[in-house]
């Protein structure tokens, strides 16, 4: 089993002839490797032209968008962007760390329209808001519902 390599620095010398590596040097602000996964971690600011910078590297799938809730802490909101090459078999991990006062992200729709869908369950689930979505709103709770239920802090019986 490969040791888990953390640390921006130590992750892109081990995996330096990486896609990924190459194409998103300028733009990381930390990586891991762990259980032959390939994580990076860019800023909030950055995430279009890290979806831009995958994309010409070969990474042309976006497999999915999700987010975790790390509730008390703070960066509260990790949205998480999971992006394949079918061509070079490898697959990459975005994340971006989000407070929970400002869960706000650039929407990656226009890089991979297919992100559409994704960002809106966040959206619906967690309460992080898209700017320049084209059409940000709930998808699986109704429109009237209160809160975002799959926040740590939501009430597991729902508002009341």
């Amino acid at each position: 089993m490969d040791a888990a390599l953390t640390g921006i620095g130590a992750v892109f010398e081990a995996h330096a002839d990486n896609a990924a590596v190459k194409a998103l040097s300028e733009l990381a602000t930390d990586a891991k490797f762990d259980r032959g996964e390939l994580t990076i971690t860019v800023s909030r600011e950055n995430i279009i032209a890290a979806c831009e910078a995958v994309r010409q590297a070969g990474y042309t799938f976006l497999e999915d968008v999700t987010a975790v809730d790390w509730y008390p802490s703070e960066p509260r909101f990790q949205i998480t962007y999971h992006i394949l090459s079918m061509a070079l078999k490898t697959r990459v991990r975005l994340a971006v760390r989000l407070n929970g006062d400002d869960a706000v992200i650039d929407s990656i729709v226009d890089v991979w329209p297919s992100a559409n869908f994704y960002e809106r369950e966040v959206f619906d689930l967690f309460g992080v808001r898209f700017s320049g979505h084209p059409n940000l709103r709930r998808i699986m709770m109704p429109e009237d519902w209160q809160g975002h239920p799959l926040r740590k802090d939501y009430p597991v019986e729902g508002y009341r």
